[in-house]
């Protein structure tokens, strides 16, 4: 019988999937682990040997669902057949997470293992084009095109997959810290916008151009529509049918609190 895995990171991300998958493997790294959701844990320094078991089980295929930072590797722990793939995964970090994240889903393929998008998996957690709640005025329309347009030029230097415009400036963009970090920095600097009066702002979020959309999409949840409202924006958007919203009746119930609106945008850029 085909088994499906889940190699999960941190946040709800994996116990989401999970809920969507009927009795699913799931692994982790270690200091990696889902929020509220078991996993066994695996070291990439034992790779091979991984995916060995994973092949013993009766898995044919896997979803990557969660935050994963890079890890550190301990070069005493490798076994023999990892420690052949050691040069081939440095050389892909040292060129940026897109390349590191591409030869893991390559070697996982290599080895016989189908890997799946979240969106195949979980569907109803990525929408389509539309807007959920509220309602952008042609500034923030103008303000989220011009972050779409800033993140198109910045993707490809493996920068992050979010931006903050307010008034056509750019306030924030998204780098290793995160979105949490790039809205903090927002709100601490919300009086660069020029006119204290006008167009409050846009968080936009998408993928990085030409990003493998099986792995690292963009996530979206109640904690981000907080942050928000913290850096004063007057709502949120992001590419439509490529961005993960978490617990989506949570963020419209405080979107709409706070008058915020959320806008699953297409065309953009």
């Amino acid at each position: 019988m085909s088994r499906i895995a889940i190699i999960a990171g941190q946040g709800a991300l994996a116990p989401a999937v999970a809920a969507c998958l009927d009795d699913p493997l799931v692994f982790a790294l270690p200091g990696f682990a889902p929020d509220g959701l078991t996993a066994t844990t695996f070291q990439l320094e034992r790779l091979v040997p991984f995916l060995d078991d994973l092949h013993a089980n009766g898995v044919t295929r896997v979803v990557f669902a969660g935050a994963i930072r890079r890890p550190r590797l301990d070069p005493e722990a490798f076994d023999p057949r990892t420690a052949q793939l050691v040069p081939r995964i440095l050389t892909a970090m040292q060129s940026g997470d897109d390349a590191a994240l591409r030869t893991v889903l390559d070697i996982f393929e290599e080895n016989d293992l189908t890997v799946c998008s979240v969106s195949e998996i979980a569907p109803d957690l990525i929408p389509e084009e539309g807007i959920l709640t509220g309602e952008p005025t042609d500034a923030d329309r103008r303000d989220a095109g011009r972050a779409a347009r800033i993140l198109a030029q910045t993707g490809p230097l493996d920068l992050g997959q979010g931006a903050v415009v307010a008034q056509g400036l750019c306030l924030a963009l998204e780098t290793l810290p995160g979105t949490a970090a790039m809205l903090d920095f927002a709100a601490r600097h919300a009086d660069l916008r020029p006119n204290p009066k006008g167009a409050r702002g846009v968080l936009y979020k998408a993928p990085k151009p030409g990003q493998d959309l099986r792995i690292d999409l963009p996530t979206l949840g109640p904690d981000t529509v907080d942050q928000a409202v913290s850096a004063g924006l007057a709502g949120i958007a992001w590419a439509a049918g490529q961005v993960i919203l978490l617990d989506r009746p949570e963020m419209v119930r405080r979107a709409q609190a706070a008058g915020l609106f959320l806008w699953a945008a297409g065309g953009l850029e």
